[in-house]
């Protein structure tokens, strides 16, 4: 595996950057600890370093030796998850109830790399936005960043994301073109019905009974609603109602999480949800009302940007490592707030060891720490992406650079 051999040189320090993040986690927003450390080792290594934008959000600005006025951006995510670690080792939290269980340690650690090496070398022409953001769990500090004017601020003309991929070996590159990750909407319905004795349900209108069949008839959506070809998720994920044994009680709320590929079927689920909870609440004599909020749309490489991610990941993996089929994931990314705004690409790195034992946590599992064996394939392949992409003219042509 052809990693760069100035970054496999310093993989240590990499390793303990990454574990001094996941020892120290920080939720959205509250990034506060984790993002004057990026500051502060992107000012170490000569890069212009910006604060600010959404709250705790940092971008790092690196010009190449000639400045063409092309520009592209980078960007890792800095947030940790609301859980409680159960690891033991020695950099697992010490925050508690908050937990790096997603890999975003990693992440900032692989692009801190990456700009070290390039601030070094400075081998490509042009301009490199490393973007660290904040707040990617749930509450969405991409679409804060681009509100805040992030593409204004640090014009460039393409951006490019990384998520590790447990499952897949270390030296493993998946991305195609289109969708990768799905939308991310939730949902609240608060069915409202008639309470009664437990014993007399003919007295009263059961809200229970009524959640039920809304929380089957939702499934519907995805098996009669939706050209079969086109994945929907519609998952009813809480139903909160009653205090005791023998009572129906007036009210009970049921929320979840939709998701799916294309943004014409990502419009199309609400008001399909409306007409299958007004149907069922008609049929039976209940009521009810729905909060529906759209989160993150979906995840969607564009082709050409695609392909240069793919070719800077061979360079780094090798072809036969290049996965271009892998199928789509139905988790989601506010990335694809930045991919609304820019072309680019979002790719997952391998992170899982031959025998599973580093690395082969699932993603959000209070057991997961992110295998500090992918960091030099990270960070070379950021690296390797930079200076094809923005290839110096000289280099281009053949010509000695």
């Amino acid at each position: 595996m052809p990693i760069i051999n100035r970054i496999a040189a310093f993989h240590d320090e990499m390793t303990a950057w990454r574990r001094q993040i996941h020892a120290h986690p920080e939720t959205a927003f509250e990034e506060h600890k984790t993002s004057a450390f990026v500051a502060k080792m992107l000012e170490s290594f000569g890069v212009e370093v910006h604060r600010g934008l959404a709250g705790t959000g940092v971008v790092g600005t690196l010009k190449g030796r000639t400045d063409t006025g092309r520009a592209i951006g980078l960007r890792a995510d800095m947030d940790a998850l609301d859980l409680h670690e159960k690891n033991e080792f020695e950099h697992a939290s010490q925050n508690p109830g908050k937990m790096h269980a997603c890999g975003h340690d990693g992440h900032t650690a692989m692009l801190l790399g990456a700009a070290k090496y390039l601030a070094e070398t400075r081998n490509f022409d042009g301009t490199v936005h490393f973007i660290f953001q904040p707040a990617e769990e749930n509450e969405g500090g991409g679409r804060v960043m681009v509100e805040e004017g992030l593409f204004d601020t640090f014009p460039v003309e393409q951006v490019y994301g990384m998520h590790n991929w447990p499952g897949m070996e270390v030296g493993n590159i998946a991305v195609m073109p289109g969708p990768m990750m799905a939308s991310f909407d939730i949902f609240e319905i608060t069915v409202q019905g008639k309470g009664a004795h437990g014993a007399m349900p003919h007295l009263g209108v059961d809200s229970v009974v009524v959640a039920a069949q809304i929380v089957t008839a939702l499934q519907t959506i995805a098996s009669r609603n939706t050209h079969p070809l086109d994945a929907v998720v519609v998952s009813v994920t809480q139903i909160h109602g009653g205090d005791a044994y023998n009572v129906l009680p007036d009210e009970v709320v049921l929320r979840g999480t939709t998701r799916s590929f294309k943004p014409e079927v990502q419009d199309t689920i609400e008001p399909a949800m409306r007409r299958i909870i007004d149907g069922v609440c008609a049929s039976m004599g209940a009521q009810a009302t729905m909060r529906y909020e759209r989160r993150y749309p979906p995840t969607i490489n564009t082709e050409a940007e695609t392909e240069l991610a793919a070719r800077a990941a061979a360079a780094v993996v090798g072809e036969e490592h290049v996965h271009r089929d892998q199928q789509p994931s139905m988790g989601s990314e506010d990335f694809a707030f930045m991919l609304q705004q820019r072309p680019g690409s979002y790719i997952w790195l391998g992170n899982s060891s031959p025998s599973g034992e580093v690395g082969g946590c699932m993603l959000h599992n209070p057991h997961y720490d992110f295998n500090d064996q992918a960091l030099p394939v990270g960070a070379s392949y950021w690296a390797t992406l930079v200076e094809q992409v923005l290839a110096r003219a000289e280099t281009a042509t053949g010509k000695a650079a």
